[in-house]
């Protein structure tokens, strides 16, 4: 019931800068995760980065110090900042929440943004 909505994709030179953003529908309560995955052609999507709702993040070791993974609860968003680009971080990005339900893990995902890195 939970819609994802993102933006913030594009085209950057390596070495620059992009912010994504994904905006929830609704209110999160309870126990969750909220995630970026990629997916580069011809590769299976990976994790990226997470945040909980208690604010614990963790990074892919490809990422880590240059990638920072935030939300603001107030307005229900996901934000991804990206800085110092390289062209190994082209891929599409996905906007993931997951709940942890009494019955287990439910995940909902956004659309997905491309962003390529040129050399």
């Amino acid at each position: 019931q939970v819609q994802l909505v993102e933006s913030g994709g594009g085209l950057v030179q390596a070495g620059g800068s992009l912010r994504l953003s994904c905006a929830a529908s609704d209110s999160i309560f309870g126990l969750n995760a909220m995630n970026w995955y990629r997916q580069a052609p011809g590769k299976q999507r990976e994790s990226v980065a997470t945040i909980t709702s208690g604010g614990t993040t963790t990074y892919a070791d490809s990422v880590k110090g240059r990638f920072t993974i935030s939300r603001d609860n107030a307005k229900n968003a996901l934000y991804l900042q990206m800085n110092s680009l390289k062209p190994e971080d082209t891929a599409v990005y996905y906007c993931n929440l997951r709940q942890f339900t009494t019955w287990g893990p439910q995940d909902y995902w956004g659309q997905g943004t491309q962003v390529t890195v040129s050399s």
